[in-house]
């Protein structure tokens, strides 16, 4: 009977040990994986603001052109940059006037379902000011966005495709 507890103590000192290796090999797994996810690549804040304001003014030149089909999948990118915004940079201040955009983007896709240009004019105009605002209220007055004048893509052709 001696025999027997001994061998139920020496099997449960060593059933903790191995508990204890797993949880150290574990342990180490998920620090090897959060050292990974801390080091690997997320797009800066003013990344995703220079990937918006090119889209802006390509929506505007498609529109100009009547290239409705390109103007909605330009507004769309717009639309999904600011979706990346709060995914990836959620620590920022800044996101909290980001639903502000969302009338402004409601009002040019709506003109772009209508194939409207002049209602297309004023809601970019609306969308143009939205993001002038949010600029103002967060300090970044200093960057002002505005209707473009010339078209800085001249290795796309905005024309609608027969």
């Amino acid at each position: 009977m001696k025999h027997l507890f001994i061998h139920i103590i020496l099997f449960t000192l060593l059933s903790c040990n191995q508990q204890t290796d797993n949880t150290v090999i574990l342990q180490h797994h998920i620090d090897s994986l959060q050292n990974k996810l801390n080091n690997s690549y997320k797009p800066g804040f003013g990344e995703f603001m220079s990937s918006i304001q090119a889209h802006h003014s390509k929506l505007w030149f498609a529109v100009q052109n009547k290239n409705w089909k390109l103007a909605d999948f330009e507004s769309q990118e717009i639309m999904e940059i600011f979706e990346d915004i709060q995914k990836y940079q959620s620590e920022r201040k800044e996101i909290q006037m980001i639903g502000t955009i969302n009338q402004a983007i409601d009002s040019v896709n709506q003109a772009i379902q209508n194939k409207n240009p002049e209602s297309f004019k004023n809601s970019y105009i609306f969308l143009t000011n939205t993001c002038n605002n949010c600029h103002q209220a967060t300090n970044f007055e200093f960057n002002v966005i505005k209707i473009p004048e010339t078209n800085h893509f001249s290795n796309q052709d905005f024309k609608v495709s027969n």
